[in-house]
């Protein structure tokens, strides 16, 4: 990534330590959903988060060259399909037992990829007002 833009060398440092991490958190919040208190919103919202924390670190264009609007698009469909998929099979009754670890990776994709692209209007559209 550019060492020119975003934050200073210590802060792109402790980013690249802490974020996988962060992530890795996300990811366990969500497997336990099931069995106690978090679940697929709350993991996605820890997982966009460490999306948002390299934004801050590494600057927007940084984070822009590998995430575009249809990369975006796919992923919030992908996670919105995948949940109404599994929960119409839970619903019909054709398979039912075991599968809120599914729903929940569902709902933290949707979540996920859903609030890193709202952040990322913000951030077009306070850049859009910048230059005008």
């Amino acid at each position: 990534m550019n060492n020119q833009a975003g934050m200073s060398l210590i802060v792109k440092t402790i980013t690249r330590l802490t974020v996988g991490l962060i992530f890795i958190y996300g990811i366990y919040i969500m497997l336990q959903g099931h069995s106690s208190p978090g679940g697929g919103f709350a993991g996605g919202v820890i997982i966009a988060l460490s999306f948002i924390h390299l934004i801050l670190a590494f600057g927007r264009k940084a984070v822009f060259q590998k995430m575009n609007e249809a990369r975006g698009l796919i992923l919030i469909s992908s996670g919105a399909l995948a949940f109404l998929l599994l929960s119409t099979l839970g619903f019909l009754g054709i398979f039912s037992k075991g599968l809120m670890p599914f729903s929940d990776a569902a709902i933290a994709l949707l979540v996920s990829s859903g609030l890193f692209a709202m952040f990322l209007v913000l951030i077009g559209l306070a850049s859009k007002e910048k230059k005008q």
